[in-house]
């Protein structure tokens, strides 16, 4: 994701100018990444990591590799620009598949930039697979399904699931790792993977900007809030003069 101090707006499609801004991993996804490379040591197998950006994302991803993933994809392709939630999860959906076989995808719950938790979802939805958002907890997992935790606003569930499934996980899952130096050092020689729109062989009129059933149709900065009135006074005096503001307020 774009450095969010650095964000811009085109004027014209009122999309985030991406090119030129430094990217990031999306704080929500360094869990998602934590819990991967957790699974893949106590469990085995190979950690991929995949975003959609523009060719400075492969800063990201290499960190993504310092920190134990095996390998990495960038899917970096103009056709890809002004994508929303549906455009961008179909593009990653599409490009799972290249992929091939897997057993869990993981996700963040949602990014900091736009926070509509709709991307993991929308991925799972294109593959046609379960999913289970705001897991706080894989208690088990195995050829059989996994049981995991999934936070609510009054504590937990426990949900069960067959394989493969995507997960969306919270904070509260792990405290995500600092590179080591071995790890750093092989970060710094990877080779990135890029794929383009035509390597995913997908429907170009489901792509970007004209693939997004949402749009952004205005930006506006609102006009400063006028300054508060303080009433003084003794309590009952004060009270029936805010009762009357109110009165105009409503009417």
């Amino acid at each position: 994701m774009p450095n969010t101090t650095d964000v811009r707006i085109d004027p014209v499609t009122n999309t985030l100018i991406r090119e030129g801004v430094e990217s990031v991993i999306n704080p929500f996804d360094a869990y998602a990444i934590e819990e991967a490379v957790r699974l893949k040591e106590r469990l085995g197998g190979k950690v991929t990591v995949l975003t959609m950006g523009p060719p400075q994302a492969e800063t990201a991803l290499k960190e993504a590799l310092s920190l134990g993933c095996d390998e990495a994809v960038l899917l970096s392709d103009r056709k890809f620009a002004g994508s929303d939630t549906w455009a961008t999860s179909y593009t990653l959906a599409a490009a799972i598949r290249k992929l091939g076989g897997f057993d869990a995808i993981l996700c963040g719950k949602q990014a900091s930039d736009g926070d509509t938790a709709q991307v993991g979802p929308g991925i799972s939805t294109h593959l046609d697979i379960p999913q289970v958002t705001y897991v706080k907890k894989i208690a088990e997992i195995s050829a059989a399904g996994a049981l995991v935790e999934r936070m609510t606003e009054e504590g937990y569930d426990s949900v069960e699931t067959p394989l493969p499934c995507l997960f969306t996980v919270v904070k509260e899952i792990n405290t995500p790792r600092l590179p080591s130096l071995k790890g750093l050092m092989k970060a710094k020689s990877a080779k990135i993977t890029r794929w383009t729109a035509d390597d995913l062989g997908a429907e170009p009129e489901a792509l970007g900007l004209d693939g997004s059933p949402t749009r952004v149709i205005n930006i506006f900065t609102p006009e400063p809030r006028k300054g508060g009135e303080l009433l003084k006074g003794a309590t009952a005096d004060v009270a029936g003069e805010l009762v009357e503001l109110l009165k105009d307020i409503v009417m």
